[in-house]
């Protein structure tokens, strides 16, 4: 439960701020040497490439190396790391959203390899997508070697992911913003530090090291970038255009995607391999520039091309991108972009060139890029600083700007996500865009779920009297204080030892200085420290004073609370309910029938109820008895005592035994009635669940209390709810009767009582909704309730409506009638209020039993407003049956009681 000796000593040392300076280094230096080895790969096998297609046919060369590469590539990645596919950054994305991809080592060794081989080989697509995988990767990797939290963790994969694209572009600032403004979208001093030194880190690293990645210093170009306001017009129209292509651009990936997968169908390197040699055959009747990728994007981007070259190369280029992506080639999107971008920017500056005879093509071909790439990725932000960085040209801040910012307002109208985001979509990954969408128990404290109330033994305890505060205790460990303040930790495996050590007091057993959490530190702190050091529980302590204690049971509960949305407040929550007693009957009913028992005084009449519907309908009865506990307590830990609730069980099961129906029984530890009885229902399988209701309720905002409320809600079979009347009790001639007088359940209290009611008299409201059927269905077993039963169906219209038809009516007489040997009839009447009317019409016919369903909407909203379980239940004498089907089978308008 301790540090470690060597870490206790550096343990001030160990704290993820203090260590961010190394592991940023690291990562920058090592994200840069995989950026270099990439692009010096690249560039030996595709001028291998170009050098063979001089010597030979150019059709059959490109065209072989593509396949050849394209195949390999798509092996290698189908069988080693199939998250490498595509440019990465959507992958990198999820993993920073919490989504499970792997990322590691051998995602970054694999991305590296596949790259050279498929962008070598002549796919047309970036190598800056790769690196910011590979330096994500780089970070994920060195969190695994020196464990930290799970938000420190999200810091260096970002950060790793910024240090790859800085080393690619040279443009360390460019790597900053796209981790605050495209990744993590945080801009926490924390999240700036290990960014920022990553960053430039791998910038400096890549430059030293002989990398120049896409840069274009324009000191070598013979006109500098210029910027006059009869430029700002043509400056709008390309940020127009940027920001309608882009979005195209974005759909055409999709298409292609779409295509290569689920028309196509091949496997991954078949895939590649027919985009490689696509491109090949494509690139060989192209001009020459067309084969060196490397030299294309330098001359668009420089203006050494015409206005023709630079149409064919927007045109050729985005469907060579298409075709490469859509196969699956692990590379990125960034340089297609860029090229596009500056092509579309070219012919916007030869256009106003050939207009007005001013402005400068070159210009414009870099504000292209920053616009078609803030169209796509919808960075706008990132897109001036990168371009910025890399011409080093202030000339050009003001142009990118306007295009940059028109390019991003225009695609967002066109479509609001970035082409990272419908990619993410695409494969199944939704991502919530706002910050504030993060999973509500992410932002919870250890203070809001720790236990306040906590067990602790003191250091001069003797082990003879710490082994008996186990044997009492469900606990497996005790926080050791004196005076108020945690001196050390003691556990059972600790008190194992004690006569191998000699040990007499908790002093010379308990470890001191255990590890804590103070109130203010975050869940995921708390679960790695639970992770790191493989322990069970943590003591929360201000300074040395402990304040609290948090389990893992207790994190569990409270993040599946937060998740689902059951819970309103943090802190200990409920656990799954945990049986304790049960016995099993044959299983030959066609159904089974739930009974809660909770009040024995009126366990009997509710069993007996039980078994008239159980023999009319051949159901099996399930008996249940719940042991409610404290919510700090677990329910498989904590003893209870099951006598009482076995008595009352047996009575059950000798019933049933008497009168042939199978009765199952089990009794249940739980935090919480209601859900003790809802995992009854779904592990039982029940079909009806009968409960007995004492008629009122003391819980502010319920209408029938808390357990039954949520029962109602939420229970997925038949819900039938009981109020019995006062002195209830069975007719002594009623054939139920006749049979269990003779069982404890009668008994002389019973038959004296049987004489002040008796179940005879039924009135039964209908409005034709679901829940009215119901109740009609159950009838016909209720009846053997009573000794000379009559039935009374009775519709009441509101004086607000017309008079309606009674054909329904009608039909419920035939329905009865066919399955009852009892009087039935059928009466209309016209009142303001329903519920005052059947009240009135129970007490002029001594009602002895009312049966309710929630027959149409506004009956049941007056239900589930407490109107008529006040008006009848509570206030009438009789005995009140709520009937609610079941919530499978009718339309949620109809739930209810």
């Amino acid at each position: 439960m301790r540090y470690p000796p060597v870490l206790q000593f550096v343990r001030p040392l160990l704290r993820p701020k203090r260590t961010a300076i190394l592991e940023a280094c690291l990562i920058g230096l090592v994200a840069a040497f995989a950026v270099v080895i990439l692009r010096q790969g690249i560039g030996l096998l595709g001028g291998w490439r170009v050098h063979l297609a001089q010597q030979g046919p150019a059709w059959l060369v490109l065209s072989g190396i593509g396949a050849v590469g394209g195949f390999l590539a798509g092996w290698l990645v189908e069988r080693v790391a199939p998250e490498t596919a595509g440019s990465g950054i959507p992958q990198v994305k999820a993993v920073l959203a919490r989504v499970p991809i792997p990322l590691d080592l051998r995602v970054a060794a694999v991305k590296l390899l596949g790259a050279v081989l498929a962008l070598g080989s002549g796919l047309t697509l970036g190598r800056e997508g790769p690196t910011i995988q590979m330096g994500a990767a780089i970070g994920a990797q060195l969190s695994r070697w020196f464990p930290t939290s799970p938000d420190h963790r999200r810091q260096l994969i970002a950060a790793g992911a910024g240090a790859g694209l800085a080393a690619s572009f040279n443009a360390p600032l460019a790597g900053v913003l796209f981790v605050v403004e495209e990744l993590l979208r945080d801009v926490s001093g924390f999240t700036l530090g290990t960014a920022i030194l990553a960053s430039f880190i791998g910038s400096v690293v890549a430059r030293l090291l002989g990398g120049r990645g896409l840069d274009v210093n324009l000191a070598a170009v013979p006109v500098q970038a210029n910027f006059h306001a009869v430029d700002i017009p043509f400056y709008l129209l390309l940020g127009l255009l940027a920001g309608v292509l882009g979005p195209l651009f974005c759909r055409g990936i999709l298409a292609s995607l779409t295509i290569n997968r689920r028309v196509l169908k091949l496997s991954m390197p078949w895939r590649m391999a027919l985009a490689g040699c696509l491109s090949g055959l494509v690139v060989s009747v192209l001009p020459l520039p067309f084969r060196d990728h490397a030299g294309l994007r330098a001359s668009l981007v420089t203006g050494a091309a015409d206005w023709q070259t630079m149409a064919i190369a927007f045109g050729a280029h985005a469907v060579l991108t298409m075709l490469a992506y859509g196969s699956g080639a692990p590379g990125g999107l960034f340089a297609p972009i860029l090229v596009l971008g500056s092509a579309l920017g070219y012919m916007v500056g030869a256009g106003e060139q050939q207009l007005l005879g001013v402005g400068l093509p070159t210009t414009y071909a870099l504000v292209g890029m920053g616009a078609f790439f803030s169209a796509v990725s919808h960075v706008p932000i990132t897109s001036v600083v990168i371009i910025f960085e890399m011409t080093t040209d202030f000339n050009l801040v003001l142009p990118l700007m306007v295009g940059s910012v028109v390019a991003y307002f225009v695609a967002d109208k066109v479509d609001s996500a970035s082409l990272y985001d419908h990619l993410l979509a695409w494969n199944g990954i939704e991502l919530e865009r706002s910050p504030s969408a993060e999973p509500e128990w992410a932002n919870l404290r250890a203070a809001d779920v720790m236990q306040r109330r906590v067990e602790t033994l003191a250091s001069q305890l003797s082990v003879e009297e710490a082994m008996q505060a186990f044997s009492r205790s469900h606990h497996r460990g005790f926080p050791v204080v004196d005076d108020g303040k945690l001196v050390g930790i003691i556990t059972q495996s600790d008190l194992a030892q004690a006569a191998a050590r000699s040990a007499t007091v908790l002093r010379d057993l308990m470890t001191p200085q255990p590890v804590t959490v103070s109130p203010d530190d975050t869940l995921n702190q708390v679960l790695y420290l639970l992770n790191r050091y493989k322990l069970s529980r943590l003591p929360v302590t201000e300074g040395r004073r402990l304040v609290g204690i948090i389990t893992r049971a207790d994190i569990i509960r409270v993040e599946a609370d937060r998740l689902t949305g059951e819970s309103d407040r943090p802190g200990p929550q409920t656990a799954p309910s945990y049986c304790v007693y049960q016995t099993r009957s044959p299983t030959v009913g066609q159904g089974r029938l739930l009974v809660p028992l909770g009040n024995p005084q009126t366990a009997d009449l509710l069993l007996q109820m039980a078994v008239a519907i159980a023999r009319d309908r051949h159901y099996e009865i399930e008996c249940l008895r719940v042991i409610q506990i404290s919510r700090h307590q677990l329910p498989t830990e904590t003893s209870v005592d099951t006598l009482e609730s076995r008595r009352l069980l047996q009575r059950a099961v000798r019933l049933g035994r008497d009168l042939h129906i199978p009765v199952h029984t089990q009794i249940r530890v739980a935090h919480d009635p209601a859900q003790a009885v809802l995992e009854t229902i779904e592990e039982r399988h029940i079909n009806l669940i009968c409960m007995g209701w004492k008629g009122s309720t003391t819980t502010p905002g319920r209408v029938f209390g808390s357990t039954m409320d949520t029962v109602i809600r939420q229970a997925a079979c038949d819900v039938m709810l009981v109020k019995f009347g006062a002195g209830v009790a069975l007719a002594p001639r009623s054939p139920i009767f006749a049979e269990a007088h003779r069982l404890p359940f009668g008994g002389e209290k019973a038959r004296a009582a049987a004489s002040l009611q008796n179940f005879d008299r039924w009135l039964l409201p209908i409005a034709g909704g679901p829940n009215a059927q119901r109740a009609l269905h159950f009838l016909p077993g209720l009846i053997a309730l009573s000794s000379h039963p009559k039935v009374r169906l009775y519709q009441v219209f509101t004086s607000l409506q017309a008079p309606m038809s009674s054909d329904l009516l009608v039909q419920d007489v035939e329905f009865l009638s066919q399955h009852l040997n009892c009087p039935v009839v059928a009466t209309t009447a016209q009142d303001s209020s329903v519920a005052e009317s059947i009240q009135d019409l129970a007490l002029r016919d001594q009602t002895d039993v009312i049966v309710l369903g929630a027959t149409r909407e506004g009956l049941l909203q007056q239900v589930m407003q407490g109107n008529i379980p006040e008006a009848i239940a509570r206030k009438s004498p009789c005995t009140v049956i709520l009937v609610r089907g079941a919530i499978a089978d009718e339309p949620p308008s109809a739930w209810g009681v």
